[in-house]
């Protein structure tokens, strides 16, 4: 993975690195890319496709997705158990939480698993708590969670094992818990190959020289702090020519709102700035407000998570240039399948993480079939642009 010997040598030989200490102007963003040094990232991309970087939460080895895959033998044998499930999120109405639930339910309805409910704690960890405590009223059997927070909401999911309720947790695990005791498997995206995509989609974008900010997920939360890892070591690590000149967290759950007023702040601030990294969609939604309000709509902006607006600006060529995308249909499926096979009694891993996706203009529509099993919104296809 390492490329930045030859990116350095293929950018200086074309001119484009800033002399030390020179500061890009605001239009050097649209400063044309050379060749050599698209083709240097698009191999380094190609290098890091359908491979996964991250690790588990306890610093397991992921697991490939193919190894949870239940057979129709074996579905029909689920089926016949008459199990329940809940389905416990951090907080929905987005497009990934969205696809994770259609995920889930579709499979759930093959392996003829009922589910008896479907909360939302909008990112409140007391709501979270009361969420589970209200669906172990229900006695199911499954809970498919994303914890809000490790820490508060550990006490509820601890009192969800002890009742004997099978858990497959999304992206976060409560503090303390052990794989294959207190619960099934977590599976995940690899969030820190997303963070690594998503950061040499921008250098492409910027030629592999410029100024940048960051807004980053100021929590306790194992798969944002790993998007961000991911991403400001590579941009350190292979563009030395690419200077991250401030990060600022936000916490929510106005994440849209919080980067906003971060970006409009960091773009004031920096007048020159670049280009800028938002940890997931709805963040970067935020920064493209800010971008309009502040008159940078040159800004270049990527991000994790194919949500149907930034696909629109992808689809558009505007302001967005790229972004990681997780499979958030295929880990509903995964999660499903996890928990319906420990039903059976089968030893199942411990992490299961599914590779990143790149995704930049010329492949939104394609990608989005990819990451939602279905066509793309008219919006998005009616945006698209040559």
């Amino acid at each position: 993975m390492k490329v930045s010997t030859t990116l350095v040598a293929a950018v200086a030989a074309a001119g484009l690195f800033a002399l030390t200490g020179c500061t890009p102007s605001a239009q050097s963003t649209a400063t044309e890319v050379a060749p050599e040094v698209t083709a240097q990232i698009d191999a380094a991309l190609a290098d890091i496709t359908g491979k996964v970087f991250s690790i588990g939460p306890n610093g397991e080895e992921p697991a490939s997705v193919d190894t949870t895959t239940v057979t129709d033998e074996q579905a029909t044998e689920i089926a016949g158990m008459g199990l329940t499930a809940a389905i416990v999120m951090h907080y929905g109405g987005n497009d990934w939480a969205n696809a994770q639930i259609a995920g889930l339910n579709a499979e759930f309805d093959r392996l003829g698993i009922e589910v008896i409910a479907t909360t939302d704690a909008n990112f409140n960890p007391a709501t979270q708590v009361a969420n589970i405590e209200t669906v172990l009223a229900q006695d199911p059997d499954i809970i498919v969670s994303i914890p809000t927070d490790p820490v508060a909401t550990a006490s509820a999911y601890r009192k969800a094992s002890e009742q004997g309720v099978k858990l497959v947790f999304m992206d976060n695990v409560p503090q303390g818990f052990v794989a294959g005791e207190d619960y099934v498997s977590m599976v995940s995206a690899d969030n820190y190959g997303n963070g690594v995509t998503s950061a040499y989609l921008l250098a492409r974008s910027l030629g592999g020289q410029g100024t940048i900010g960051v807004i980053y997920h100021e929590a306790d939360f194992f798969v944002t702090q790993q998007r961000y890892a991911g991403f400001t070591k590579t941009i350190t690590d292979e563009f030395p020519d690419i200077e991250i000149i401030q990060e600022q967290g936000i916490a929510g759950p106005d994440f849209a709102g919080d980067a906003q007023g971060v970006a409009n702040a960091m773009l004031t601030k920096n007048p020159d700035l670049d280009g800028i990294w938002a940890v997931w969609d709805v963040p970067a939604e935020g920064v493209m407000a800010a971008a309009r309000e502040t008159g940078r709509t040159d800004i270049k902006i990527a991000t994790e998570d194919l949500g149907t607006n930034v696909a629109i600006a992808l689809a558009k060529n505007q302001m967005i240039v790229g972004l990681g995308a997780q499979l958030p249909y295929d880990q509903g499926i995964a999660e499903a399948d996890l928990a319906a096979l420990s039903m059976l009694g089968l030893e199942v891993p411990a992490y299961v993480a599914l590779s990143s996706l790149p995704v930049d203009h010329k492949n939104v529509l394609e990608a989005w079939e990819t990451v939602y099993h279905s066509a793309p919104p008219a919006a998005i296809k009616d945006a698209y642009v040559d």
